[in-house]
């Protein structure tokens, strides 16, 4: 359930362009150093995101400074790093473990077991660093099990753990602005996992696996009620957000939830067509 917290990069200005580039690269560099190159090898768009809107909202320091690196050795990179940065990849490498662990359970993939040894000590320490973060993951990643092997029809007690999950993950510090980031959590991570069920409906069928939608996929207007659904939920993130005193990089948070969000969802229909 990873790539769907994207931008919508010609919407962007150059400078908001850039300076998302320098959160990503800064991000890169950031797994790299805590955890070697198997830890940049987790490097999401969804954790850049939320450095970018932690760091918006508490506007700690900031570390500039370019480099080359392996995706580009014959230019030196702008790369942003601050302290939400080490907490978005910490998170980043707990959140990659789990869904390799996932994915060795429901399809034995044996890629996703060597990742599972490659970052197990890795996810070990970062759990150590954030106890309720990593409480609530585990404890939302095992709620979700259960409803997806009872086969429930209730799209939202499913996505309401994925939902639990990432509501934990904004709260970076319980503080006056808790509240608001975890509402915004809450209903960003439904969108995440509703999102994730649309784009493998099809795959999902053909293999017999869960899907939350299957009860939804029979009827005429089906595409018509998922889209309700995926706007109901960001609707309600987006809302949480204007709440919060978020000024620098705004510009980027707001192209990410108004518009990058549907980036994968207008591939989707693009190729269904």
């Amino acid at each position: 359930m990873f790539g769907y917290i994207t931008i919508c990069e010609p919407e962007l200005k150059v400078k908001d362009w850039r300076k998302y580039r320098a959160c990503y690269c800064g991000l890169c560099r950031t797994l790299k150093e805590k955890y070697g190159s198997t830890g940049q090898m987790t490097l999401s768009y969804d954790m850049t995101f939320i450095a970018l809107l932690l760091g918006s909202l508490y506007e700690g320091k900031e570390i500039l400074s370019r480099h080359r690196c392996k995706t580009h050795p014959w230019k030196k990179q702008d790369m942003v790093q601050s302290e939400v940065t080490e907490y978005a990849a910490d998170m980043n490498i707990i959140l990659t473990y789990y869904h390799l662990k996932d994915d060795w359970q429901d399809e034995r993939k044996w890629g996703s077991l060597f990742g599972l040894h490659a970052l197990g000590k890795k996810a070990q320490k970062a759990a150590a660093q954030y106890p309720r973060q990593h409480r609530a993951i585990r404890r939302e990643l095992k709620a979700l099990e259960k409803t997806e092997a009872a086969g429930s029809h209730n799209i939202d007690e499913a996505a309401g753990c994925f939902g639990r999950l990432m509501e934990e993950i904004l709260v970076y510090r319980e503080d006056m602005w808790e509240k608001d980031l975890r509402r915004m959590g809450f209903f960003l991570g439904k969108f995440i996992y509703i999102m994730d069920a649309y784009e493998d409906l099809e795959k999902d069928q053909k293999e017999g696996n869960y899907n939350p939608l299957e009860v939804l996929s029979c009827k005429e207007d089906y595409e018509a009620r998922c889209r309700d659904i995926l706007c109901m939920m960001i609707a309600e993130s987006s809302a949480a957000f204007e709440k919060l005193p978020c000024l620098m990089d705004a510009d980027i948070l707001r192209n990410i939830l108004y518009t990058g969000v549907w980036n994968r969802y207008n591939k989707i229909v693009e190729e269904r067509k």
